[in-house]
This record gives structure tokens, C-alpha cells and sequence, in this order.
């Protein structure tokens, strides 16, 4: 089979062909039909992830079919469309115990410690498998695990009341333009910001009002109050975010994951409008079948800007460096 690898620590990566492989008791192999790129991907290539074991299989979002499945395996079967989480909890510690499997200390990450999905076929701990409904689309089940489930705990964790005003900065990306249609089904008067004037013309047909630039807190004013932000940039717009919000407002901060970028904190704005910030990734097996039954309600949709073969992943990233994608990229293989 083809597989995108990345040989060793900072290594780049290859695509190369190895052996299709055989699933252990407690695993399945899957025939990979999509893959999505993540800001993650080009994290891992930088070198991000040192503990991360080499060589490994790129990717962390898939979807795909069942094709053979270990011994131990309980409930799936050949034939069988599926997603995943995006790591292998140990399902015994007290977070796993509560149901908060995305805290448990002992878990293993696809495109971490485990091979991760970019490959014609892929190893999944049966355990962190999930269904897909026979009416939700692929499209729409790569995007659930990393995007739109992962936006849903995070809106469920800030409390979301309906007539909530929800401000989604970088709402023209891979997250943020999920963000705005989820906290739209969830109850959610959305203000989506971008720096695009392209995308702001998109965005006007899912959100409620649009603003284009990184200094929005006087236009987001003129609309009302806002309680929630979903802040997806980070560094560039962290300060306008603070400005924004009411008092007793909360920032549920996604962006950005890359450890070199830090944001002054001003500890007023913090203090005196009794402001929570939510730092926030990932989401439980319960998040994905619900953001799953959402899209099968059509609360929300898939949004892709291009769907390329795994031989043109080298493009699908430089989209991802220059910012320049709508939605998702998507990988065919």
C-alpha cells in the first residue's frame, strides 16, 4: 500500500510503498477512503511532537470501511463506514471512568505515538471506532473527530444559552468556519471575523453579521453584547477578543496550538470583567456520535475547499502555510 511517512524526528516526510498490515486482537484495518489536513499536520512536520516514536504514518482524520477485524473486536464488523477519536484512552483511569476519556493521562495519539491515516489502509484500536450514520457523507464524517465534535464539547463546556451572541474569530478556516454553523445549532447569535474579503462573502450565508479585519471589538459593539468567543487566531486577535466580551463573558481559545506563539494578558480586562478562558482540544466519543446526529439533522455542513489526491499533500499544506484555504482540504486515497 502507499503510505505518507515521516522517517524520523524533523525527517520531513515521504511517500512511500510498505506492507499492508494485519490488525491484533483488539484492532481493525481499514481501507482509508478521505483524510483531512490540520494545522497539526504541519506542526508534527516541524518537529513539535519530540516523543512522538518514528517512523510514523502522517494524519489524524479519517474515514474509511472495515475490512478485517481482530478476534477481540466487539460490535464492528467488515463493511462497516467509521471514524475515529484521535487517541486511545485506557478507558480505566478516573478521567475515563467519569466519561472525560480527552483527559486521560495514559492516552496514545494517532500520528503520535500510533501510525496515524494517511495511507491506502490503517491499524484502529477498536475501542476509539465510531459509526457513521448511513446519511451523513463522507465529507462530512472526516471533519467530525478534530473539527465540528471537538467545537461542540468546547461550546458545552462554556455553557452556550440560546440568544447567545458567539463571536468566532478566523471564521473563514478549517475550524472556524465549523465553528460558526455549530454554535449556530446550538442556540447561537454568531458574529464571524475574518481577514478575507473572499470568505467574508461565504460566511454571510451562515452567520448572523460579518466583520472583516482584526480589529473588531467597536463594530462587534454596535451589534451586542457578546458572551462567547471562539477564538481560533490567537496572538493577532487575543487583545480585540478581551475588548469584546460582556462582563461574565468566555473565550473558549482553540488558536493557535503552535508553542512559540504567546499573547500579552492583560490582567484588567481579566479581573474586572470577570472573564473565563477555556483553553480547549479534543473531544470524547459521545461528542463525535452527537456532532455526528447534528449533521444527520442538517444543523451543519461539510465545508471543503479542495479535495486532492494523497500525492499532492505538498499542496494541501502550502495552502495550509499561506491561510488561503475555505474549510477544509481534504485527502482522496
Amino acid at each position: 500500500m502507499k503510505a505518507i511517512i515521516i522517517p524520523s524526528f524533523k525527517g520531513g516526510y515521504k511517500i512511500t510503498e510498505t506492507e499492508i498490515p494485519r490488525p491484533n486482537k483488539d484492532e481493525v484495518l481499514v481501507k482509508v477512503k478521505l483524510g483531512a489536513l490540520c494545522y497539526r499536520d504541519l506542526l508534527q512536520l516541524q518537529g513539535y511532537y519530540p516523543r512522538a516514536k518514528y517512523p510514523l504514518i502522517l494524519g489524524h482524520e479519517m474515514v474509511g470501511v472495515i475490512e478485517d477485524v481482530g478476534e477481540n473486536v466487539e460490535g464492528y464488523s467488515n463493511g462497516d463506514r467509521v471514524t475515529t477519536m484521535l487517541y486511545v484512552p485506557d478507558w480505566k483511569c478516573d478521567a475515563c471512568k467519569l466519561g472525560e476519556e480527552y483527559y486521560c493521562k495514559n492516552s496514545k495519539v494517532y500520528s503520535q505515538e500510533l501510525d496515524g491515516f494517511f495511507a491506502e489502509y490503517a491499524l484502529v484500536k477498536w475501542s476509539t471506532l465510531v459509526k457513521i450514520p448511513s446519511d451523513v457523507g463522507d465529507e462530512a464524517a472526516v471533519v467530525t473527530p478534530c473539527v465540528s465534535a471537538m467545537v461542540l464539547r468546547g461550546l458545552k463546556r462554556s455553557g452556550i444559552r440560546e440568544g447567545d451572541y458567539v463571536l468566532v474569530t478566523g471564521a473563514g478556516g478549517g475550524v472556524g468556519v465549523h465553528a460558526v454553523q455549530m454554535a449556530k445549532a446550538l442556540g447561537g447569535k454568531v458574529i464571524a471575523v475574518t481577514s478575507s474579503e473572499d470568505k467574508a462573502k461565504f460566511l454571510s450565508k451562515i452567520a448572523d453579521h460579518v466583520i472583516v479585519g482584526n480589529k473588531f471589538s467597536e463594530d462587534v459593539r454596535k451589534i451586542g453584547d457578546v458572551r462567547i468567543v471562539i477564538d481560533n487566531v490567537g496572538p493577532f486577535t487575543f487583545d480585540e477578543t478581551l475588548r469584546v466580551l460582556k462582563q461574565g463573558g468566555k473565550v473558549i481559545q482553540i488558536g493557535n496550538i503552535d508553542p512559540s506563539q504567546s499573547v500579552n494578558l492583560r490582567l484588567g480586562y481579566l479581573i474586572l470583567k470577570n472573564i473565563e478562558i477555556i483553553g480547549h482540544a479534543g473531544a470524547g466519543k459521545r461528542d463525535i456520535e452527537e456532532a455526528l446526529s447534528l449533521a444527520r439533522e442538517g444543523k451543519w455542513r461539510p465545508v471543503v475547499s479542495n479535495i486532492l489526491s494523497f500525492e499532492e499533500i505538498e499542496k494541501g499544506l502550502q495552502m495550509l502555510r499561506e491561510k488561503s484555504n475555505l474549510g477544509k482540504i481534504l485527502l482522496r486515497f
